[in-house]
């Protein structure tokens, strides 16, 4: 199966251009949206957002990842396999917290190229053709060669908000499990206490807990830390 993981916008005109392509490339595979609001034009929070979700994708299944703000400029196109998982998109850093964190990963720049390749449309003329390559099982058709990322983030935490969700909650990029229970953390000139759970709070109360995906989140009971708060993506922590 084939995840879309971008900053395209389902509102926009650019997920079904994708989408069809997928759907002509490799009929019958099954196309499923991961995220298409990641932050827009942020690739290093970006990286560490698909990073925590990729852990949760199954095995030899492609992600289309797309965050591109140099799209059309020099960056390479790269295929990574990773943790058993396939990430077909621009060698910009997007992809190389997958690959940092992932034991042994495989990094391939792409040499096949369509007829027609826009210079702003490359989600839709290159990396959407070569993941249904991969989802197809015709690799050599991509034309894969062994490189290395010409850029990378590492394996690192990132200390700072990489998303906020339509509730207002603030997703860290920082994992969870070694922060203590009761340390206090620092965001935007406000401390917040640890809690489990939503409910484990007042109302309208600000906490720190650990997400689903095992991230540090900064939340509210019922209300919008982020307008709490008043930040943003790209905020530090402390």
């Amino acid at each position: 199966m084939i995840f879309l993981f971008t900053d395209f916008g389902a509102a926009d005109i650019y997920v079904g251009q994708v989408k069809a392509v997928l759907h002509q490339e490799a009929p019958g595979v099954p196309v499923i949206d991961l995220l298409h609001d990641a932050p827009p034009f942020n690739v290093k929070a970006s990286a560490h957002l698909l990073a925590a979700l990729a852990a949760r994708l199954p095995l030899e299944s492609i992600t289309f990842a797309v965050v591109d703000p140099g799209v059309g400029g020099k960056r390479e196109a790269v295929a990574v396999k990773a943790g058993g998982r396939w990430f077909v998109g621009p060698d910009n850093g997007l992809i190389s917290v997958v690959a940092a964190r992932a034991d042994g990963a495989e990094v391939y720049s792409i040499g096949w190229r369509p007829e027609r390749l826009s210079a702003s449309f490359h989600g839709r003329d290159l990396f959407a053709p070569v993941a249904a390559m991969l989802a197809r099982g015709k690799r050599k058709s991509a034309k894969l060669k062994k490189t290395k990322l010409a850029v990378g983030f590492g394996a690192d935490d990132l200390a700072e908000i990489i998303y906020a969700d339509h509730y207002g909650n603030l997703v860290t990029g920082v994992r969870a499990a070694p922060v203590p229970r009761n340390w206090t953390l620092t965001i935007n000139g406000h401390t917040l206490a640890y809690a489990r759970v939503y409910s484990e709070v007042p109302p309208g109360s600000l906490f720190w807990y650990e997400n689903s995906l095992g991230l540090v989140e900064f939340a509210a009971n019922a209300a919008s830390a982020r307008q709490l708060l008043g930040i943003v993506p790209g905020s530090r922590m402390s």
